[in-house]
């Protein structure tokens, strides 16, 4: 059996346009799932709030980051103190699970299906 098929290339485009959107919404929810989630270390609220960003300049090549312009946030994630290479005691007022690593339940624990779901979610929802 053999099936033809032609591809318009304004449809192509169309879905490359709207999966990269569905990429950037993507990040965004996790960034705003990251910090519901209280794990971020929390101080004056810099490193959650206004340190932390979504770079979307390579989004039509498939690529977004969540990014921190603070110098400092990745001695906060690893957990060592700059200063004396110590480990870094948390402060739990304003987020009661901050710690360092507070990526990883999205790379390899219990929420390391959260991103391919919420793409999968946006994307449905554009695509109606």
């Amino acid at each position: 059996m053999k099936v033809k098929a032609k591809v318009n290339p304004n449809h192509l485009k169309y879905m490359k346009k709207i999966c990269a959107e569905a990429l950037v919404e993507t990040a965004d929810a996790l960034k705003s799932d990251l910090q519901q989630s209280q794990t971020i270390p929390f101080d004056t609220g810099n490193l959650q709030n206004r340190s932390m960003f979504i770079d979307d300049s390579k989004k039509n090549k498939g690529v977004v980051t969540i990014c921190y312009d603070a110098p400092y946030a990745r001695y906060q994630y690893y957990g060592i103190s700059r200063f004396t290479g110590k480990p870094l005691n948390y402060q739990k007022g304003h987020n009661k699970y901050a710690g360092s690593f507070w990526f990883q339940p999205y790379i390899d624990g219990k929420k390391k299906k959260f991103a391919t779901k919420a793409f999968n979610d946006i994307l449905k929802g554009k695509m109606k």
